[in-house]
């Protein structure tokens, strides 16, 4: 006899759950959330703002409402808070970058996942021969940009929670490796303002990273210095952090960085390890897992890890105290103290 509590919700759901994902990427990447939050809209006004067809628009959009991404009283179509604060491509709060790079890129790329599962190689650009997708970004002036804007909304959260969670009142200066844009740097900087910071990254960053510094004042305290974390010095400085940059190296990689890492600070130096941390038990942080799988698709070799991976090669490279603890969403920071 069926036991008649066992019904196929999570089946359907998982297995459709592309549908309302391409929904989603899809108002993000028309700019419907920002076109609510200048004003709420009925279903025919958006569907004339964003040109639109008039098949499927108010389907559409109530499956975004039926997915908590917008909210409908009489007709009328508006944001949520949430949605109103990080897609709205005028604040700058805006996270949708990301999301339209994942739009435009990922979700070609995962339609060939089981292919990636069969062979243990990429599925981007790379897959036909072309360059992998950080020489591809670095060459185009314009697409570094919005993906070094990308990278701001994806870390500004977790940023402002590393400037306060972590005790850089005790040191004077720090350096973010891969710093991109440089919003970790300017979070740590607004909330400490003892310290002196570098960002490190390579050259065609620099005008990216000293515009969005002057925008918020802080010039003279943090500059950039050009270069590769694989193959030359890195800055002397008391901290280090590296926000999303050890997922993208196979395991051999990793180790080195952290030894690299570990070998140039000073003692009672640290070194700040940002990522989507996988739980320890591999069951319940489900992003954490797609994002590691993200690295399969995406990389040669690079696979996010758990918080005790992370602090036992800490310890495997000498330091002498490490700790993981959360941040906003789902990334937490590993700490290592030399």
């Amino acid at each position: 006899m069926a036991d008649t509590h066992v019904t196929p919700d999570k089946i359907f759901q998982l297995g459709f759950g592309f549908a309302p994902s391409k929904a989603f990427l899809s108002a993000i990447s028309l700019g419907l959330f920002t076109e609510l939050n200048k004003s709420p809209m009925t279903a025919e006004q958006i569907r004339a703002r964003l040109n639109l067809h008039r098949r499927g628009v108010v389907d559409f959009l109530d499956l975004l409402v039926a997915h908590g991404m917008l909210e409908r009283e009489d007709g009328i179509y508006s944001n949520t808070p949430a949605c109103a604060l990080f897609l709205d491509r005028n604040k700058p709060t805006y996270m949708g970058g990301v999301l339209e790079m994942t739009d435009a890129r990922l979700y070609h790329f995962w339609g060939s996942f089981t292919e990636a599962l069969q062979t243990g190689k990429p599925q981007n650009e790379s897959k036909n021969g072309g360059p992998d997708i950080f020489a591809e970004l670095y060459a185009d002036p314009a697409r570094l940009r919005g993906f070094l804007s990308a990278m701001t909304g994806l870390s500004a959260g977790p940023a402002s929670v590393i400037a306060q969670k972590f005790p850089f009142q005790n040191y004077k200066s720090f350096a973010d490796l891969g710093c991109a844009q440089g919003g970790a740097p300017v979070q740590v900087a607004l909330a400490h303002s003892h310290l002196q910071g570098i960002g490190f990254d390579l050259p065609p960053v620099q005008p990216v990273f000293e515009e969005f510094v002057a925008a918020h004042g802080l010039s003279e305290r943090l500059k950039f210095k050009a270069g590769s974390f694989m193959t030359d010095p890195l800055p002397s400085v008391d901290v280090y952090v590296m926000g999303h940059v050890l997922h993208d190296w196979d395991l051999e990689t990793k180790m080195m960085l952290l030894r690299k890492a570990y070998d140039a600070l000073p003692a009672g130096g640290a070194l700040i390890v940002q990522e989507t941390l996988i739980d320890d038990d591999r069951r319940t942080h489900g992003f954490g897992l797609m994002m590691s799988l993200n690295m399969l698709v995406e990389t040669p070799g690079g696979f996010d890890f758990t918080g005790a991976d992370i602090q036992g090669w800490m310890k495997q490279v000498g330091f002498r105290e490490t700790r993981v603890e959360p941040l906003a969403g789902p990334d937490s920071m590993a700490i290592g103290i030399k």
